[in-house]
């Protein structure tokens, strides 16, 4: 199996969706990190204050999906489910 490799952005409209996310991102980040199969899982701020870089991998198909099920289930994924990502996905 290969690893799943996500890489895009979190684009937020104004500053009340950046504090959303500043809001839940820790907790997000900190259980993402814990799941079985997380190789590595980081959302940055970028030069633009409206725009978070994010880059996950994850060990296989399996442990990706299962992550992604359990964030459209979250508080994080409840919180931030009208904040525009632009993603790519290689591995699936």
């Amino acid at each position: 199996m290969s690893n799943v490799f996500l890489t895009g952005q979190l684009v937020c409209s104004d500053q009340e969706q950046v504090a959303v996310v500043a809001q839940h991102l820790p907790l997000h980040i900190k259980l993402t990190r814990a799941e079985p199969g997380c190789l590595s899982f980081e959302v940055n701020p970028t030069q633009n204050p409206l725009i978070w870089q994010v880059d996950e991998q994850f060990q296989d198909g399996d442990s990706f999906r299962a992550h992604q099920q359990r964030v459209a289930k979250s508080e994080w994924g409840r919180a931030t489910a009208y904040i525009d990502r632009r993603y790519e996905i290689e591995g699936i």
